[in-house]
């Protein structure tokens, strides 16, 4: 959910015949329901891409997610196809003051496909007035088409309802996507944006992917921006080196420009993963920046995050996924990394049904962890389970925390 949709929301319950204390209240609700979705589309979003991926069947995922000091949510979403359209449902629901849940925000996208080379997408955002009315806040059309030569290009527009509830074109955006070689595709992005003498270019990015070889790809993603005399300047480029096959590694590079104007790496990622001779599949990612918390530049990168995923499969075929993320302590820069968030994930496959629970654990100024949210999940959608046949997995002591 974006910063976006909840301002829309904001506008929508700011009329003249309600009170300023409803409105403050309605704001507050939706910055913590903000936390919420970001939070959920994490655990999330994996999953749902996977479902997304297989149109050809209808499933329902519902999540009830218990968070440290806010109030519960329930995220209910749908998946279901008729001929050559395709509908997805999100509703984020919150109790009301009688304990039940009661919508909130409500997400919903149908796809076409036109023709075989035209698809068409029409994304509706709801919100709930103060009296629990549906109302449409946002709507974004996109268009997509693919050329015989492999081209495409999409056409994407954002409007948003004023106060009479009237929709007003607020974004625009045309990507186009061209082979220049045999090994080299190039992307181009312009995004333009409502302004005072209507709509105008805010932001352009290119993005340059080239096969290097059979398992890697490199790609340059440039972003440029408007001066205040309307020329465009680059104000980032994204530099990321991608190898697959048996030992997946990926790095990027983040550089921006300096004070003077040059461009200065100001970030440097690193991605490895490795499955070993029990069949854990393991994930480490770290983080190098100039900024280190409660520290001063020095002008050289800094290794400031360390997140750890390992997942595994055991014969029955329950799924359990343990993250790990490591940080600089802001109080103490110079001690190096230790752990702040611990995050479990268990999934059983049923007879037409998916459970899950997601339980989250962060470390308090006192250095203590303590539990911040508690997720159940339950879906009919059931993925095959890739289920280990190496050697029989040992009981493993837990591991101490920093």
């Amino acid at each position: 959910m974006s910063f976006k949709f909840v301002a829309i929301a904001n506008q929508f319950m700011n009329t003249q015949d309600r009170s300023r204390l409803r409105l403050a209240k309605f704001s507050a609700i939706c910055f913590t329901l903000l936390l919420i979705v970001g939070y959920l589309s994490m655990s999330l979003w994996a999953q749902s891409d996977k479902q997304a991926s297989d149109s050809s069947k209808s499933w329902t995922t519902t999540v009830e997610s218990e968070n440290a000091g806010l109030n519960p949510t329930r995220t209910v979403q749908s998946h279901t196809q008729s001929d050559n359209r395709t509908t997805d449902t999100k509703s984020i629901q919150r109790r009301d003051s009688d304990g039940h849940f009661a919508p909130y925000l409500d997400i919903e996208t149908e796809t076409v496909q036109v023709d075989r080379s035209t698809v068409r997408t029409v994304t509706r955002s709801f919100a709930r007035d103060s009296n629990g009315e549906k109302k449409l806040v946002q709507v974004t059309e996109e268009e997509k088409q693919m050329l015989p030569s492999g081209d495409s290009s999409v056409v994407r527009a954002t409007s948003n309802a004023d106060l009479d509830g009237r929709l007003q074109l607020v974004q625009r955006e045309v990507e186009e996507t061209k082979k220049t070689s045999e090994n080299t595709e190039e992307t181009q992005k312009t995004v333009m944006l409502q302004g005072i003498n209507g709509m105008a270019p805010a932001m352009k990015t290119q993005v340059r992917r080239t096969r290097m070889g059979k398992d890697t790809v490199d790609s340059q993603t440039t972003t440029m921006l408007p001066d205040g005399s309307g020329n465009w300047q680059v104000g980032e480029v994204r530099q990321a080196t991608i190898h697959t096959g048996e030992s997946p590694k990926n790095e990027e590079t983040v550089s921006r420009p300096d004070s003077e104007g040059n461009m200065k790496e100001i970030s440097h990622s690193v991605t490895t993963q490795s499955t070993d001779a029990s069949g854990e599949k393991h994930e480490t990612v770290e983080n190098y920046s100039l900024d280190v918390p409660g520290a001063t530049r020095d002008g050289s990168l800094h290794l400031v995050e360390r997140t750890s995923t390992v997942q595994r499969t055991n014969l029955g075929g329950q799924q359990t996924t343990q993250k790990q993320v490591e940080q600089t302590n802001p109080g103490d820069p110079t001690a190096g990394l230790r752990v702040t968030v611990v995050s479990t994930n268990t999934v059983r496959a049923g007879t037409g049904e998916v459970q899950s629970i997601q339980t989250v654990q962060t470390r308090d100024a006192n250095g203590n962890f303590g539990t911040v949210s508690v997720d159940l999940s339950k879906s009919n959608n059931t993925p095959t389970v890739e289920v280990q046949t190496g050697p029989a997995e040992k009981q493993k002591p837990a591991e101490k925390q920093k």
